[in-house]
């Protein structure tokens, strides 16, 4: 069916057809009755759970940060049979992001551009929408990100005002300092920088602490900052945010600034999975997202050494069927 709703949700423009995407997903949380439909339609029962920072995952099968930014919709696509969903980018204070448009579907390329910039209600209204009920052993993240007003030697501040508010709501956190889309916010990837800043969170961790790295480091830099990672004890990493290179690509929307999602960033995304599985031994956990735009390129993040899946861009072209399909196959 959504194969044949999607020419007409791609019409329009791209944020407003999200926005209009998530207060259905909204309506699905908030009745229970429509939330049973949903479940029967879409959510795999009988999964294996996966066991991972001290948290059961009921499957490996996750929602990626910036689908469901502000928490409005969670209950709803829990309804589809997500293990976990990842809330956010949060910022302490809310802000309004880029100028847009500043979101871009890429059709002949199964792929997105987006330059939003952390546009974010707030700490305290994502705290309030996850307040409350929820479903029996599900798995809620919240990925933290920096105001764009806060100079980036003073970003710790922020991040440990985050870690305050979401500590008792959230069964883990991620660090976002891999984003395009803020200035100088990649600069925090630096072994120095990277080092300073996790020390500085050190003292504020209550629940497993993730970081979120981007996929255009150099060797070098990823060595660098996998040493500091495993030193300051980080529970895992989600590889990986977002490219700002650009592949051949065929859309008229090429040009545009911003990061990079979907098929072209998938291979690029799965190297850096296998080169943290391999320079870590093993040892340190790896979510994979990026590029997962069908069953097997699921399988092919977890043969790379990820021991969970997150999906964004693959939720846009597929579907909700899309879930059903990672999770049995269909």
């Amino acid at each position: 069916m959504y194969s044949r709703l999607r020419p007409f949700l791609f019409r329009g423009d791209p944020e407003r057809a999200h926005a209009a995407t998530l207060r259905l997903l909204q309506l699905v949380g908030t009745f229970p009755a429509l939330g049973f439909i949903v479940r029967k339609l879409y959510a795999v029962p009988d999964q294996e759970p996966v066991d991972l920072f001290g948290l059961r995952f009921p499957n490996r099968l996750g929602l990626a940060a910036g689908y469901d930014k502000d928490g409005l919709a969670w209950r709803g696509l829990a309804c589809l049979g997500f293990g976990h969903i990842e809330i956010g980018s949060v910022t302490p204070k809310p802000q309004s992001g880029n100028p847009k448009p500043r979101l871009f579907r890429l059709v002949e390329d199964k792929a997105l551009i987006n330059r939003m910039g952390f546009p974010s209600r707030g700490a305290e209204f994502v705290a309030r929408r996850l307040q409350g009920w929820r479903p029996k052993g599900f798995v809620i993240g919240v990925n933290l990100g920096i105001n764009k007003q806060t100079p980036l030697e003073l970003a710790v501040n922020d991040y440990q005002i985050l870690m305050k508010r979401f500590n008792p709501l959230a069964d883990y956190l991620v660090i976002n300092v891999s984003s395009p889309n803020t200035p100088g916010l990649r600069q925090l990837q630096g072994a120095n920088a990277l080092d300073e800043l996790l020390k500085g969170l050190a003292k504020f961790r209550k629940t497993p602490l993730l970081l979120k790295l981007a996929p255009d480091l150099t060797e070098r830099e990823l060595d660098q900052a996998l040493t500091v990672i495993t030193a300051n004890h980080i529970d895992g990493i989600i590889a990986t945010n977002t490219t700002m290179s650009r592949p051949q690509l065929r859309s008229e929307y090429a040009p545009e600034i911003g990061g990079l999602s979907g098929v072209p960033l998938g291979v690029l995304a799965r190297k850096v999975i296998g080169y943290i599985f391999t320079h870590t031994q093993g040892k340190l956990p790896i979510v994979a997202t990026g590029g997962i735009m069908s069953r097997q390129d699921a399988e092919a993040a977890l043969n790379a050494g990820a021991s969970l899946v997150q999906i964004f861009t693959g939720m846009i072209f597929r579907g909700p069927g899309f879930v059903k399909e990672i999770l049995e196959g269909e």
